[in-house]
């Protein structure tokens, strides 16, 4: 479930939605390197904050000196395939094709996170993923010691055949 990549100069950043800071504050790390133009977070509403968690996660990048005009704009995706799908959406609006794209996640939704966007993306985008460890403290060493880490590792792990299991006859990455 964990994986993470280099990270190259790339088109895009993207963050599949949440309501935690860690998210954008790698991505404005990165930006802020250099590593992309654009930062592209994804969610909508949702009872973890009072906005959506495109508005949440936009204010984290503004605050941390991420220019509002570099950050674009899907609030209303509610899971990880709107999150891509609506994302591959904004991007394709705005005339912009991705030949490469940096997907910060947290660390346990990694491998999920890239198979969606992978699903949904031109298959000649090429990913960077960049994970990060949010608030629960899970790592991959650290997941198998404590129940609510083990919960959210093997849930995630669950998502990926539930998400997946119709895919895989189509499937040819």
């Amino acid at each position: 479930m964990f994986f993470e990549t280099e990270v190259e100069p790339a088109d895009v950043i993207l963050i599949p939605g949440a309501s935690q800071p860690q998210l954008m504050e790698q991505a404005a790390r990165l930006y802020h390197q250099g590593i992309a133009p654009f930062i592209l977070p994804s969610g909508g509403s949702t009872p973890y904050v009072e906005t959506t968690e495109w508005e949440f996660l936009r204010n984290v990048g503004v605050s941390l000196g991420v220019p509002a005009e570099a950050i674009l704009r899907e609030d209303t995706a509610t899971n990880t395939f709107e999150n891509a799908r609506l994302s591959w959406e904004v991007l394709q609006s705005k005339h912009m094709h991705p030949k490469k794209a940096v997907l910060v996640c947290k660390n346990y939704h990694a491998r999920r996170a890239l198979l969606t966007y992978q699903l949904f993306f031109s298959r000649e985008t090429v990913f960077y993923v960049s994970p990060v460890i949010d608030r629960s403290g899970t790592t991959k060493l650290n997941w198998c010691l404590d129940e609510r880490k083990i919960h959210l590792v093997m849930s995630e792990l669950e998502k990926v055949g539930t998400y997946f299991r119709r895919h895989i006859s189509n499937w040819n990455p």
